[in-house]
């Protein structure tokens, strides 16, 4: 089931998207559950936003793959690296980012991002499944130059525009074996397989929740495979997981 947002006369509308076709559902399918309308639209007729922008964190997990921690000249770590993003990094499919002044060095990072469907503590890895409401595409934009210089990745990791999420949730997927990539200008850039990770989905819900208690709506961010690169205005980053669908940012300086 894909669950996507989209602005209708003016509201920001859930929906359900059927191939070409967005079904409105009643109200806040975190807090409502899914209750679909007979209202119907056509998603070429409307504009998609991020499915979610979380009330809470985004949270994300730094050198999760072994090839993109060896890339950068890092050490594969021995637990999970965490960092924050504020909601105000969230932007939508197609939407425009423009990058830093301060920064001359940003990147892109194709990831599965893993939405919290219930508030959460200290959850066993065997009852992951039952706290995740779903699945999207992120591309967690880095200022790698303030990323080396800095102690802290907050400004590197955190500034407007540099969590783009889309296009939808999807709320079944096979999170131990699909294909993550990316592709700036029509060339691909990053080929890699969730089955690389360092640490998986379930075993980075169950270290995450016993630090924080995660809260609807809460996003994580899975790490990235090897094939970063730095972008410039104009490009168009397409970042796509398998069994979900492609996230598109445009760039602006």
């Amino acid at each position: 089931m894909r669950i996507a947002r989209a602005v209708i006369d003016d509201q920001p509308t859930f929906g359900l998207v059927d191939d070409e076709t967005f079904t409105e559902i009643h109200g806040d399918p975190f807090y409502q559950g899914i209750q679909p309308t007979s209202t119907t639209h056509q998603v070429a007729d409307i504009r998609l936003v991020a499915p979610i922008i979380p009330r809470s964190k985004i949270i994300g997990v730094g050198r999760n793959y072994l090839d993109h921690a060896h890339e950068l000249g890092n050490e594969v770590p021995t637990f999970p690296m965490l960092f924050f993003k504020p909601n105000t990094t969230v932007v939508g499919p197609g939407d425009p980012v423009t990058l830093p002044s301060w920064s001359e060095e940003v990147s892109y990072e194709a990831e599965l991002a893993v939405v919290i469907g219930r508030i959460c503590k200290e959850v066993p890895v065997e009852k992951v499944p039952e706290v995740v409401f779903g699945y999207t595409v992120a591309n967690d934009l880095t200022a790698r130059d303030i990323q080396r210089a800095e102690n802290q990745w907050a400004r590197a990791k955190g500034f407007d525009g540099s969590c783009p999420l889309g296009p939808w949730i999807e709320t079944e997927l096979d999170v131990e074996d699909a294909e993550v990539r990316s592709s700036v200008n029509g060339e691909v850039r990053q080929e890699g397989n969730t089955s690389q990770m360092v640490f998986g989905v379930a075993d980075l819900v169950a270290e995450i929740s016993r630090a924080f208690t995660l809260l609807p709506g809460d996003v994580i961010l899975t790490g990235t495979p090897a094939g970063v690169g730095t972008i410039e205005d104009g490009d168009r980053v397409e970042c796509e997981v398998e069994g979900i669908g492609t996230l598109t940012t445009l760039i602006r300086r």
